[in-house]
């Protein structure tokens, strides 16, 4: 697959308590879980597997403590340093953040039923939130200053938005990309989009 963009390894991070507990965290934190540190170590392994003496692969994570820890963990058996780059954060869920699917559908009823038939422009119509050219614009800056293929630790939202930029996709055919923990999502141009698992 031909792509104006260096190859990449998007990375989410591991488990938080507030994804346990189904939270909406966009700017906000929480710590990773027993399970998501796990998840962080077994990817570093599977990076290890893959990319360990290479020096031409750059590493940037979102300043966001779950990214950034995970990082940390992930990038210790290769010993690199990672580079913070804001443009990396999770979407901005303005008033939702910290509340939980039901919480936001109690306090704005409008939203549940929308929610339903715009499953896209619910995730950017959080009152106080980023849209989703926002979040476009942050991810198709930071490829476009890329210089080499790079280890990204980022989050959900902002994983897809940015493969589905690096893949040439629209926000509908960017909801059908896998999501997940645990695991490392390779675009290369000559594999496409690859899921890596341990």
């Amino acid at each position: 697959m031909d792509s104006v963009f260096p190859d990449l390894y998007v990375i989410r991070h591991g488990q938080t308590e507030w994804n346990v507990a189904r939270r909406h965290q966009g700017r906000l934190d929480s710590p990773l879980t027993e399970k998501g540190q796990t998840q962080a170590r077994d990817m570093g392994q599977m990076l290890s597997r893959r990319v360990a003496g290479r020096m031409d692969i750059q590493s940037f994570s979102s300043p966001q403590g779950r990214a950034l820890h995970t990082a940390q963990i992930a990038l210790t058996p290769l010993g690199w340093q990672v580079t913070q780059d804001a443009r990396l954060c999770e979407v901005s869920y303005g008033a939702w953040e910290g509340l939980t699917r039901d919480e936001i559908d109690a306090g704005w009823p409008e939203q549940a039923a929308y929610a339903e038939q715009n499953p896209v422009e619910w995730n950017f119509s959080s009152p106080g939130g980023e849209g989703l050219h926002d979040l476009k614009a942050r991810a198709d800056s930071f490829l476009r200053e890329l210089t080499g293929p790079a280890i990204v630790f980022t989050h959900g939202v902002l994983s897809r938005v940015l493969r589905a930029q690096w893949l040439g996709l629209n926000e509908y055919e960017m909801l059908e990309l896998p999501g997940g923990q645990g695991i490392i999502f390779h675009l290369s141009s000559d594999g496409g989009h690859r899921v890596i698992e341990k």
